[in-house]
């Protein structure tokens, strides 16, 4: 990586608000510079920086046509209820390699049931990766055993989970129905 790539770009951006998630644009110089040093224009692009002087680790995301940096809780605190606050950012590229691993709890329920499992590594890559992270960011034991069960009951083709209606029997992936 080049010291130019490595660069903080600073800005000042007033916190806005989405439905219920607080976001920053990226002023024209700042965000040209990131999709130019990101080498491209679609898609997710992972940075990191600081918000009012916190460290942040973040994906830098296009939504309705517009890049938009989400700003939450661990980013700035209450920011849910800061909405209109000059904030004070730096950004860069992060290339750090994000890796998440599935929570222990899940994996041994896989392993426990092997209908599951089965139906679990037929999912899509994308789909796979969202239930690892919902599962591995979740902080109480006991969120983290009411969701890998209701994981497993999704998996087995009943109930609902993670915003999605449910799985067929198959565990066709491109059946897979999300609640509207």
């Amino acid at each position: 990586m080049t010291n130019e790539t490595k660069q903080l770009l600073s800005f000042e951006a007033k916190l806005e608000i989405i439905g219920i998630n607080p976001f920053v644009y990226l002023p024209q110089e700042a965000l040209s510079e990131i999709l130019k040093r990101a080498k491209k224009e679609k898609g997710k692009i992972p940075v990191k920086g600081r918000v009012n002087n916190i460290d942040y680790t973040q994906t830098l995301l296009r939504y309705k046509g517009e890049w938009r940096l989400y700003i939450n809780t661990k980013m700035l605190k209450n920011s849910p209820q800061r909405i209109g606050e000059l904030l004070q950012i730096t950004i860069q590229i992060d290339t750090e390699t994000r890796i998440i691993t599935p929570h222990p709890q899940l994996m041994q329920a896989l392993q426990n049931n092997s209908v599951a499992e089965k139906k679990f590594n037929e999912l899509t890559p994308s789909l796979k990766l969202e239930i690892i992270k919902y599962i591995s960011f979740l902080k109480t034991e006991e969120s983290i055993n009411r969701n890998v069960e209701k994981a497993i009951i999704f998996l087995m083709g009943n109930g609902t989970f993670i915003g999605r209606k449910n799985l067929n029997k198959t565990g066709n992936h491109d059946e897979i129905q999300k609640h509207s």
